[in-house]
């Protein structure tokens, strides 16, 4: 493990690297630490490593590989986001699409990205989700679950969210669109809204429902049959 030797700068984001590949973490800290307003805090090997570091260090969000000795970083993922204020996570993965990037956002991880991605989309990523919005978006997220929606749970029944029925009939609209993978720009204009008002709504869909981001609304969304596999709405 190596952390820095002094704290993150006020208003810094506090960023944690997890992964077993040493050249591909230092990679990434070389990038990050040219950024200003971001700052690596701390690293780790494996997911017990990360663990462990992370009841002693403050991060806001946390870049994790899944393919990993003594913890994968699917699990590392899901007793992480079980915390009280847990810090966001970034689920790294080789190819797009794969069942990891599916498992990690079931385990409560905020979106996933390709290694090989482009040095401005990760710092970009990194800015969203810690600002909370989507890091990827969600029509990738629609896409992933297309794929695996055998997978969920008992769509075929369409098990009801207890929160789903104090969604008002804008909200619930309003969601299926997220769903579908539009943007708050594209929902407004569907619906003849103006955007700050969809805003609105996707944040009362959150705290309603309980969810930390539009990733998680998209696979609530499928799990309860509110979407179907194809993105039509249920």
């Amino acid at each position: 493990m190596t952390a820095s030797e002094t704290p993150a700068p006020v208003g810094c984001v506090r960023v944690m690297l997890v992964d077993d590949q040493v050249l591909l973490r230092t990679g990434f800290r070389m990038v990050l630490a040219a950024q200003p307003d971001m700052e690596v805090v701390a690293e780790a090997g494996d997911g017990v490593e990360a663990l462990q570091v992370l009841r002693a260090t403050a991060v806001d969000v946390v870049l994790m590989d899944v393919r990993m000795p003594k913890l994968d970083g699917v699990e590392t993922t899901r007793r992480i986001c079980s915390e009280a204020n847990p810090p966001k996570v970034l689920i790294l993965t080789t190819f797009d699409l794969d069942e990891y990037a599916f498992s990690g956002l079931k385990a409560g991880a905020s979106g996933f990205m390709l290694k090989d991605v482009p040095p401005g989309e990760l710092l970009a990523a990194i800015r969203a989700v810690h600002s909370g919005d989507a890091v990827v978006a969600p029509s990738t997220t629609r896409r992933l679950l297309d794929r695996f929606a055998p997978m969920l749970p008992g769509t075929a029944g369409q098990p009801q969210h207890k929160g789903l029925e104090r969604l008002t009939e804008r909200e619930r609209e309003v969601m299926v669109l997220v769903a579908q993978g539009l943007s708050n720009g594209e929902i407004a204009a569907r619906l003849v809204l103006s955007e700050a008002t969809v805003k609105t709504h996707v944040g009362r869909i959150l705290t309603k429902l309980g969810l930390r981001d539009r990733v998680q609304v998209v696979v609530l969304a499928y799990e309860t049959g509110l979407v179907r596999a194809g993105g039509g709405g249920g």
